[in-house]
């Protein structure tokens, strides 16, 4: 956008009232403590204002408050029935192959085992067997290691969702 207006979706995120918003926000993310940071520093000139945000935001979560966001998140290759956002994020597992689909449950139980949370990555643009080379790498990683992985992925998948909420006209 070349002039200096505030975009339209992002005008409109501006002035929802406050408990709107934070369930707009929600719909992004599933930690509460990310939404209040979002919320207070509103209203946002630019849509890289508010990924700036986010950004500051999801460096400031405890372990407790990825915790909460994961939570929100189902795992690769079971998006929930009815949830459009992970079925377009998890794309590249629709089309896989059954034998595909069966090695994604298998290795996503076993990192769930060794990490206590699904596996997390930035699924968009990514094809069923990115991720399932991904979840292979990273089920070696330490926990410590692996939480500032899902922390940068989480920030991935957030800005991504932010984008859609203040894109639309």
């Amino acid at each position: 956008m070349t002039s200096n207006s505030t975009p339209p979706g992002l005008a409109r995120f501006n002035a929802l009232e406050e408990h709107a918003a934070h369930a707009a926000l929600h719909e992004a993310c599933a930690s509460s403590t990310w939404a209040k940071h979002l919320l207070v520093a509103r209203p946002y000139a630019t849509a890289d204002d508010l990924y700036a945000a986010s950004d500051a935001a999801m460096a400031e979560l405890t372990a407790e408050d990825l915790a909460e966001a994961m939570a929100g998140h189902p795992p690769i290759g079971r998006p929930k029935p009815g949830d459009p956002t992970s079925s377009r994020e998890q794309r590249g597992m629709a089309g896989a192959s059954e034998e595909l689909k069966a090695e994604m449950l298998e290795l996503n139980l076993a990192y769930q085992d060794k990490f206590g949370h699904v596996f997390l990555i930035c699924a968009t643009g990514r094809t069923g067997e990115q991720m399932r080379d991904a979840v292979k790498e990273r089920i070696g990683n330490a926990p410590e290691q692996e939480r500032e992985i899902v922390r940068t992925e989480l920030g991935k998948i957030n800005r991504i969702r932010l984008a859609r909420l203040v894109d639309e006209d």
